[in-house]
């Protein structure tokens, strides 16, 4: 294959001692050309011979735009591209940003995720080539320049010496990223809408950006021709061909979406895993963690904060504030860019090396505020960083909190008779979104926590200010007002006794942090803190769906995304039972359609069955307080 590149397009000094070749046009195996900005010492603007170790981001996002990830605690707006590569080539390092295919000035056809573990290998096998290059690099970026790294790795490239993933890097694309649970993440549908504006001409675009959104998202399933994409053919087919993908195949296998399929073989370099509670990613993070754990040549660094996707320096997510404990900058570290020069000079320099002594897991210990709405307007949760050795935490105890009659979560076991809890799921009607892990949704949807109330801000809500447990589809179950603080920390499962009257169905699960009335919250805040779902075509398999058969009673695990909160004393912890989460996830039609095409829908009766036999329960993570360890000054 051809590795060579074309002369590049542009020599600009952008400094005495820093320049840049922009858009070098680095040649894939297929001859494809990816756009590469390259930025290198200088001496009075002009290159400096020699040889330095790499930092590699691979995006979609334009190479030459600021990222929104490149800001630190008191700026006002993001760093520019140009500014970040300058502090890392001013610190000894050649800097190369690269557009991924067919996206910005790279040639290509854009097809998500599926062609960045070849076009990542190509471009190290081109850089570790150049008289530039040490034949050592690392790479760093967030969300989808994550995912970039994740592939690449899986192909291990040649001279690859150390990784920063943030938020991404698809441990299980079925599982994290595009499903979950069976279910189609719909944030794939609003980056697809948000992002093909790009992508095309002026005549596209404007077609694109005329069409009402929330109106389409209100005639779904959407189909070839009859998208708000249909102007961007490329994006339109991507995907609805993940939105039809419901089975776990061998298109899932492939690398770039299933990096749990190359842990074995994965390079034993030093990696840092980034994200945060309400992230969209924090399944892949925790999942790449564990199973890239245990080996002493491969150190790993697990961070865990309470913010949006990529937002590590806010203090709030949503509607909920965490306090100036919160930012990643000046409570973990002095800054997100330092601690990022000092984990690569570490690991390509080796001018210091990787303390026994440092913390491998810090995490974001989420509640302990007064419970007050702040300066700002939202609900003073609070928080504190901790740190560990080893994720989940060593000291866990897992405790049931069982389903019982009159909306009661406790932990004794139901009653032998106890009837099921039946209710009707309307497929137009489904469950509005209010928060959560989410990311990628706007104009539709918006992650983070709130109130579990409807609201005209949230899509989908037709009964402003009724809760959400007010729903007759949404069964609601809460414990008695918590004699002592309980801190959660760690894996989540919900385990379910169901059947349906129809061949297909959802189930959904959320946990809430029930606060108690207050002089700000007269009727009490019920605090979003993680959510999950699972369609039950796949209750036996995900590689193997069948149709529910009629009186069939069977048990399904929703697994919601790990979490760490303090429910403090008086409140109460809730469990929300439902079959629709929406827009976060696409509406079941509740008629076995193949997924995404079904044009028809029907009501379904569900029923949860909790007895003594036919247990339904949450288990939650529970750690003692005097165990956990704050991390009491920067780490790096």
């Amino acid at each position: 294959m051809m590795m060579d590149s074309l002369a590049p397009a542009r020599l600009d000094a952008i400094a005495d001692d820093v320049i840049v070749e922009r858009d070098v046009m680095v040649t894939m195996r297929d001859g494809i050309k990816l756009a590469t900005d390259v930025y290198r010492p200088a001496r009075g603007g002009k290159a400096v011979a020699g040889a330095y170790p790499v930092i590699m981001e691979r995006t979609p996002y334009g190479k030459a735009e600021r990222s929104r990830s490149e800001i630190e605690v008191g700026m006002a707006s993001p760093m520019k591209r140009e500014d970040v590569a300058c502090f890392f080539v001013r610190a000894g390092y050649v800097v190369i940003y690269q557009d991924c295919r067919g996206r910005y000035n790279s040639e290509g056809e854009f097809s998500k995720y599926i062609s960045e573990a070849e076009d990542g290998f190509d471009t190290a096998a081109w850089l570790v080539q150049q008289d530039w290059c040490n034949g050592r690099f690392g790479t760093m970026g967030l969300s989808y320049a994550a995912h970039t790294q994740a592939a690449l790795a899986c192909l291990n490239p040649q001279g690859l010496a150390c990784m920063v993933m943030d938020s991404g890097g698809f441990s299980n694309a079925y599982q994290c990223g595009i499903r979950q649970g069976g279910a189609f993440e719909l944030k794939q549908a609003t980056w697809a809408y948000n992002n093909a504006k790009e992508a095309v001409d002026v005549r596209a675009r404007a077609a694109i950006e005329a069409e009402d959104l929330k109106a389409w998202f209100k005639a779904m399933p959407w189909r070839e021709g009859v998208s708000p994409v249909r102007a961007a053919p490329d994006y339109e087919s991507y995907l609805l061909e993940q939105w039809r993908s419901g089975t776990f195949d061998d298109s899932w296998r492939r690398v770039g979406l299933y990096m749990e399929g190359y842990y074995k073989t994965f390079p034993q370099v030093p990696i840092v895993l980034m994200s945060s509670w309400y992230d969209a990613y924090v399944k892949s993070t925790l999942d790449n963690y564990a199973g890239l754990s245990g080996n002493p040549d491969r150190p790993l660094r697990l961070i865990m904060g309470p913010w949006l996707h990529g937002n590590r320096n806010t203090t709030f997510a949503g509607d909920v504030s965490f306090g100036d404990k919160a930012p990643l900058g000046g409570n973990v570290m002095e800054s997100w860019l330092q601690f990022r020069r000092n984990w690569f000079d570490s690991c390509l320099k080796n001018e210091t090396t990787l303390a026994d002594s440092d913390p491998v897991v810090r995490f974001f210990l989420m509640g302990g505020g007064t419970g007050t709405r702040n300066a700002e307007g939202r609900l003073d949760h609070g928080g504190a960083w901790f740190q560990a050795q080893h994720w989940p935490l060593p000291e866990t105890m897992y405790r049931k909190f069982h389903l019982h009659q009159n909306g009661r979560l406790g932990e004794s076991l139901p009653a032998a008779d106890s009837p099921p809890f039946i209710y009707d799921f309307d497929p137009a009607h489904p469950v509005p979104t209010i928060g959560g892990s989410l990311t990628s949704g706007q104009p539709i949807f918006e992650g983070g926590g709130f109130d579990q109330r409807e609201a005209e801000s949230f899509f989908g809500c037709d009964r402003p200010g009724l809760p959400l447990s007010a729903r007759p589809d949404v069964l609601s179950f809460e414990t008695e007002p918590l004699e002592a603080d309980l801190a959660v920390a760690g894996p989540i499962t919900i385990t379910l006794h169901v059947s349906s009257d129809a061949p297909d169905t959802d189930f959904t699960a959320k946990l809430i942090d029930v606060y108690p009335p207050s002089a700000d919250y007269p009727a009490g805040y019920a605090l979003n803190i993680t959510d999950g779902i699972f369609r039950c075509r796949y209750r036996k398999s995900f590689e193997a769906p069948e149709p529910i058969e009629p009186g069939e009673v069977f048990s399904i695990t929703i697994e919601p995304f790990a979490s760490a909160n303090l429910f403090q004393k008086g409140h109460r912890i809730r469990l929300d039972i439902s079959s629709s989460n929406f827009p976060k996830y696409d509406v079941n039609p509740n008629t076995y359609a193949p997924i995404g095409t079904g044009r028809t829908r029907q009501v379904a009766r569900n029923s949860v069955f909790s007895d003594a036999v036919r247990t339904s329960c949450l288990t939650l993570p529970v750690v003692s307080k005097d165990t956990l360890r704050p991390l009491l000054a920067a780490a790096d």
